[in-house]
């Protein structure tokens, strides 16, 4: 039931700016019942030659937007694009809106309605695409941070560079896969002068990854599908690492979850399409030895996600411990580097 995936977060925990420089951020090591505080610029110490470390190169786009329909304004946040090239959008103020409406957000960016609202999601067919729809997003919108990071007039201009991960190239993150935040050149090139090798996935974050949890059966709950890619060349990467005895350590739980979607025949397969994994204990794990990730919201699917890699009864005292020490949660907080169970 959901109640075991809850916890009391004092408020002052959770954290509103990110450290600087980025792998400064405190780093709680679990192997089991062992914690071990150490930081993020440890990394090198606790991994070995021969490893292969693995991060999401999605990288987060202006997703927030206000929409004029006549004089009405209507918030709209981004959520995914769709395999025809619309985009599924979460929008307040939608009880008039009807398909076919036209949204104009800039002289230079509008969509048509193509679906009637429900449940507070539309679906919208821009009328730019390509690179003239990503320059006139940049241009008008805004990113969305979570609602823990307290912005009351809007993301700021440094929000915009510590909100993007060093490895962001590909366009199409909501929001960032947040354990990549903390990487740093120093970091990188630490890793590399100790043998640990580098790859990429993609997994394009929704608005929905971060939320809590509502239903106590989480039997038939459904995750927010998410557009990810496995390449042919990293799982050939994976298969030698793991013939000369290597491990592999996944950067975040996005990372992680686009690896699992793509064993889920039980062998790691290339990937490209959407994924709706959702990942609990009970979950047998063919992919990464190690997470790095960082610390989540009670009653979530990410706390769901860490507690079936490391174990429930680890997770439950490793975040006491991280409450108990001064630990900062969420997006720019601090990491832990967790042992499989």
């Amino acid at each position: 039931m959901l109640d075991a995936y809850d916890f009391v977060l004092p408020p002052d925990r959770v954290a509103q700016h990110p450290m600087h420089p980025r792998d400064a951020a405190r780093m709680l090591c679990v192997a089991g019942e062992a914690l071990t505080d150490a930081r993020v610029r440890d990394l090198p110490l606790w991994l070995r030659p021969g490893d292969l470390m693995i991060v999401n190169d999605t990288r987060v786009i202006p997703a927030q937007l206000t929409g004029l329909r006549g004089t009405a304004r209507i918030p709209v946040t981004l959520n995914r694009p769709l395999p025809d090239g619309a985009w599924h959008a979460l929008a307040r103020n939608t009880r008039r809106l009807r398909a076919g409406d036209r949204l104009v957000f800039s002289s230079r960016l509008s969509a048509t309605l193509l679906t009637p609202p429900e449940d507070g999601g539309i679906v919208l067919r821009f009328d730019q695409d390509g690179e003239a729809f990503l320059s006139a997003l940049r241009e008008a919108g805004a990113m969305a941070l979570p609602p823990y990071i307290k912005r009351p007039d809007g993301p700021t201009a440094q929000d915009a560079q510590d909100y993007q991960t060093l490895f962001a190239a590909r366009e199409g993150a909501v929001a960032a896969p947040t354990a990549g935040l903390h990487f740093t050149p120093d970091l990188l090139g630490a890793l590399a002068a100790r043998g640990v090798a580098r790859e990429t996935v993609t997994l394009h974050v929704g608005a929905g990854t971060f939320l809590p949890l509502r239903a106590e059966n989480l039997t038939n709950h459904r995750l927010h599908p998410e557009y990810g890619e496995v390449s042919a060349d990293l799982v050939a990467r994976v298969a030698h690492t793991r013939a000369q005895g290597g491990r592999i350590i996944a950067i975040g739980t996005t990372t992680l979850r686009i690896l699992e979607a793509a064993a889920q025949g039980g062998e790691l397969q290339p990937f490209r399409g959407e994924t709706d994994i959702f990942i609990q204990p009970g979950h047998v794990f063919g992919t990464a030895d190690l997470l790095l990730t960082n610390f989540h919201l009670p009653r979530s699917s990410l706390f769901m996600l860490v507690a079936a890699f490391a174990g429930l009864d680890a997770m439950r005292a490793a975040y006491a411990h991280a409450i108990a020490t001064g630990y900062r949660f969420y997006s720019y907080g601090d990491a832990s580097l967790l042992s499989r169970a």
